[in-house]
């Protein structure tokens, strides 16, 4: 299976364990990485794109102390692979017009507010991932069982029947 990557950012600790303890059952399937702060984060995803592993998703906290996470999705928008990632902004203070920007820039598919519920984030990170499976990785088979079997089936069968068209 290739290894991507699922890489939460936020500067509180406690947050980021949150996160991981949240998304603990993908850890078999996925590369799950914290980081601290923006600057961490470009040196995991260096490190990463270095190994040949690819970002999926990224939940990023807004507001840090050196820098804002929609302007770090927004960077990300633009830098080869980590542009197709499914981005997500987790946080209590984005303000409207700091996720207007975002979602502008077509830099952000998913708003989630802090406090969240463990499984319903579980959930949200489980659709973003299966989205990004079925525009990116041509063996979708092998996520039926991890993703959301329903739509990775469907679109298989879509796979097949525009091959069958030609």
């Amino acid at each position: 299976m290739s290894k991507y990557l699922i890489l939460c950012v936020d500067d509180e600790r406690d947050v980021l364990d949150s996160v991981t303890h949240d998304l603990a059952s993908l850890e078999e399937h996925f590369i799950i990485e914290a980081a601290e702060s923006v600057a961490e984060a470009r040196e995991v995803l260096a490190e990463a794109n270095a190994d040949g592993n690819k970002l999926a998703l990224i939940l990023c906290d807004h507001i840090m102390p050196e820098d804002l996470g929609v302007d770090f999705l927004i960077e990300l928008n633009g830098k080869g692979d980590c542009a197709n990632a499914r981005k997500i902004l987790l946080t209590g203070q984005a303000g409207l017009e700091d996720t207007v920007q975002a979602v502008n820039h077509n830099s952000l598919d998913y708003f989630i507010a802090k406090p969240w519920e463990g499984e319903n984030l579980k959930h949200i990170v489980v659709e973003q991932l299966t989205t990004y499976m079925i525009k990116h990785d041509s063996n979708l088979m092998q996520w039926v069982s991890i993703l959301d079997a329903e739509r990775v089936m469907k679109a298989i069968s879509d796979n097949r029947l525009s091959f069958s068209d030609c």
